[in-house]
């Protein structure tokens, strides 16, 4: 990659770290499935008439839709929302990685390299630190529901491999389509039928700029940069770069909402991010278009 690609590289991490303690400021009081739905709404509605659709037919874009977004984003906005730090979510939403290796290998059959195996005990061992070591104020749950958005952008990983979708800002934006009725009908069953109600009555203004930001920058602005990057670039040059995104999240979490995370998290992923490291630099599979998610 050449200075101007690496310098927008930077920019996409930066703009995806920042996202994690963006949502978590903004999110409030709002039922976090339906301040997911909502970004959604922000993100599909005018990008549809400015993106092409995918190619691809609409069961994969369901498929996609079903796992990375619906699956990752109701997850990760209930962890956060049942208070693990977003630092710390973001450390743990990279387990993504490892787990697309076990899921790939038991589903596509693709047997992982010795490199891969190491990544993944790694990331494993990591994962412990970080839910054993997890600050008093933390439930196992919060740390669990982080762990499944990162189980369901895995899933989501390997449904596109296995379908050979064209990756990249299309398929993130169309299968974004899928996201808000599922989520609003889940609200409105777990947290009763007032939750909407509810949440359109606590969606103030820092609700309204944090979905602003993580549907425009990080979502719409983060996908752009990484298409661009993806088609001037092979993906084993890019990919690596996301792995910035922990570290940014966690600074970001210090200095906007004053949340330091203790020693073993920070000790658990630093553990877990090196595998996801190794793993990636032994040529795990990534695709196109699952990165940030996460909360990205």
């Amino acid at each position: 990659m050449n200075r101007r690609d690496s310098l927008l590289a930077v920019v996409m991490a930066v703009v995806w770290g920042v996202n994690f303690p963006v949502i978590d400021w903004g999110m409030g009081r709002v039922p976090p499935l339906m301040f997911a739905a909502i970004r959604f709404v922000v993100v599909s509605l005018p990008a549809l008439w400015l993106v092409p659709r995918p190619d691809a037919p609409w069961r994969t874009v369901v498929a996609v839709g079903s796992t990375m977004s619906v699956g990752q984003f109701a997850f990760l906005y209930a962890s956060l929302h049942a208070g693990l730090p977003p630092g710390v979510a973001a450390i743990v939403l990279q387990a993504q990685v490892v787990l697309t290796i076990a899921i790939a290998a038991v589903v596509l059959r693709e047997r992982p390299s010795p490199r891969q195996v190491a990544g993944v005990a790694l990331g494993a061992v990591g994962l412990v630190v970080v839910a054993l070591g997890r600050d008093h104020g933390v439930g196992i749950a919060a740390v669990v529901l982080c762990l499944l958005a990162a189980l369901s952008w895995a899933t989501g990983n390997v449904v596109v491999r296995a379908t050979k979708v064209p990756g990249g800002l299309p398929l993130t934006v169309w299968s974004a389509t899928v996201v808000p009725v599922p989520l609003i009908l889940l609200c409105a069953l777990l947290d009763g039928p007032g939750a909407i109600a509810r949440g359109a009555r606590e969606f103030g203004w820092h609700a309204a700029l944090s979905t602003l930001y993580t549907a425009g920058c990080s979502t719409l602005v983060g996908y752009a940069i990484l298409t661009t990057l993806l088609g001037r670039n092979r993906p084993s040059s890019v990919v690596p770069w996301i792995l910035l995104v922990p570290p940014v999240a966690v600074l970001a979490t210090w200095g906007l909402l004053g949340q330091r995370p203790g020693p073993a998290e920070l000790a658990g992923g630093a553990v877990l991010v090196t595998g996801a490291v190794v793993a990636t630099r032994a040529g795990v599979p990534v695709p196109e278009t699952p990165v940030v998610t996460g909360g990205r």
